[in-house]
C-alpha cells in the first residue's frame, strides 16, 4: 500500500513519534510526504520516504497522486488551532480523499485506527481499486 504523510508545523514532532512507534507497519509500505514532513520522518526513523515538495506545492502534487489513484490511505496531522496559511489546505485534500474512496486520518487516534487496521489486512479493498502502473 501507499501511505500519504502529511503534518502541519506543529504536528511535526507528533508525526515523527507516530512513525517511531509504527515503523515495522510502516516499513512494509511505500511512504510519500510533503517536503519537511518527510525529511523530519526520515531523520528519525530510517524509513525510505519519497518526498514531494513542502507546503501547497507538496499538497498540489499529493493531491494528483490521489487522482491517479497511486494512494492508499493518507494520515495528515493538522493543528486545528493554528493553521498557516502556507501549509497544505486540510479541506482539499479531504475533498480529493473524499472523491476517490482514500482513508484520511487527521489526528493521531485515526491515524492509529488507519495503520492497526493496515496491519490487520483491513484495507487489503483498496488493491481492488490501485492501479499500479
Amino acid at each position: 500500500m501507499i501511505i500519504g504523510l502529511i503534518a502541519h508545523d506543529n504536528k511535526k514532532t507528533l508525526m515523527q513519534n507516530f512513525c517511531v512507534a509504527y515503523s515495522n507497519i510502516l516499513k512494509k509500505h511505500t511512504l510519500l510526504a510533503t517536503g519537511t514532513t518527510g525529511r523530519r520522518i526520515e531523520e528519525v526513523t530510517n524509513l525510505p520516504i519519497q518526498k514531494m515538495l513542502t507546503g501547497s506545492f507538496g499538497e498540489q502534487q499529493l493531491c494528483a497522486q490521489i487522482d491517479s489513484n497511486h494512494i492508499d490511505m493518507v494520515i495528515y496531522l493538522r493543528d486545528p488551532d493554528n493553521p498557516a496559511t502556507n501549509e497544505p489546505s486540510l479541506v482539499n485534500i479531504l475533498r480529493h480523499c473524499d472523491a476517490h474512496n482514500i482513508p484520511v486520518a487527521t489526528n493521531l487516534a485515526t491515524a492509529e485506527m488507519l495503520i492497526l487496521g493496515l496491519d490487520r489486512g483491513d484495507l487489503d479493498w483498496r488493491e481492488m481499486f490501485h492501479s499500479k502502473d
